[in-house]
């Protein structure tokens, strides 16, 4: 039996999303820009890896964050202000290699993003649900994760 314990839970769950988004999004940049996929891989490629690693720098500062405060879970109010930081943070860091890149003014790179976010919003909740489908096929015996009150 295959044993996924939390760490090489977490990178085949990263290595596999990061692989399909980085493919998915090329397409969809591809029909946004009028170009080809291929054409749009680097740009995938950077927008894959400025969302991983600002994931990390984000998460990492927003839990000390928490931990200062004392929170000991994450009411809705504490959700619903970590995802708008990280998003707000993510495109401000992509709006200027959207513009870059398709040599494209505020607005449309604007747009990029927003389809992107959208694209993001569907594409994490049918992954997640997907990988942890398969995931208590191959190991049934990890506990069930609880949903955290809200």
């Amino acid at each position: 039996m295959i044993a996924l314990r939390p760490f090489p839970r977490r990178v085949l769950y990263v290595t596999l999303f990061e692989g399909l988004a980085i493919v998915l999004s090329a397409v969809l940049l591809a029909a946004l820009s009028g170009s080809s996929a291929q054409g749009n891989l680097p740009v995938a490629i950077a927008a894959s890896t400025v969302a991983v690693v600002w994931n990390f720098l984000y998460n990492t500062g927003f839990e000390a964050w928490e931990r200062r405060r004392g929170f000991a879970g994450r009411s809705l109010a504490v959700r619903v202000v970590h995802t708008l930081g990280f998003e707000g943070g993510l495109v401000l860091l992509l709006i200027p290699l959207f513009m870059w890149w398709y040599g494209v003014g505020l607005l449309t790179a604007l747009a990029m993003e927003a389809a992107l976010l959208v694209f993001f919003l569907v594409f994490t909740f049918v992954f997640t649900w997907v990988f942890d489908i398969l995931v208590r096929r191959i190991e049934p015996d990890l506990p069930t994760p609880r949903a955290e009150s809200v």
